[in-house]
């Protein structure tokens, strides 16, 4: 077994638990907030959070199909809508960074489907389940912990 720290300081989790909470309540589309966090959770592939989003998700309404096509979302049809496509787009880009930068049609394309405010709290919801994947993965906290 490898080493690893269960220890995650308070004052950690309290912060980006007000993050995420800000940034969810801003973007006002709970199920909406748990495809990306579920998405930017495959990408990186942390297990715990993955898992607590599922189930959140399903608890907030999300459909075991839509949570089964979520990898393939882009060439899932009209299974997500364009809103939806744009979010996860956005948070495919975000997460990944690969040219170290968002490129300008993934932004624009978000832009399109959300208000200035809701686009700055997606941004923020991005930014938080990519946190928590970084700090779950590094700690290789495995799934099934997760308690409401």
């Amino acid at each position: 077994m490898s080493a690893r720290t269960t220890h995650l300081d308070k004052g950690v989790t309290s912060a980006l638990s007000a993050l995420s909470a800000a940034a969810k309540k801003g973007l006002g589309d709970p199920v909406l907030a748990e495809l990306v966090m579920m998405r930017a959770s495959q990408i990186n592939a942390c297990a715990f959070c993955l898992d607590m989003h599922v189930d959140i998700a399903v608890k907030s309404g999300e459909t075991a199909k839509r949570v089964a096509l979520l990898n393939a979302w882009a060439e899932a049809g009209e299974v997500f809508s364009e809103r939806e496509r744009a979010a996860l787009a956005l948070t495919e880009a975000v997460t990944v960074l690969t040219d170290g930068f968002v490129p300008d049609e993934a932004y624009e394309a978000a832009a399109k489907h959300f208000t200035e405010s809701e686009l700055a709290h997606l941004i923020g919801v991005i930014t938080v389940i990519n946190s928590w994947n970084r700090v779950m993965v590094s700690r290789r906290i495995e799934p099934g912990g997760y308690a409401p």
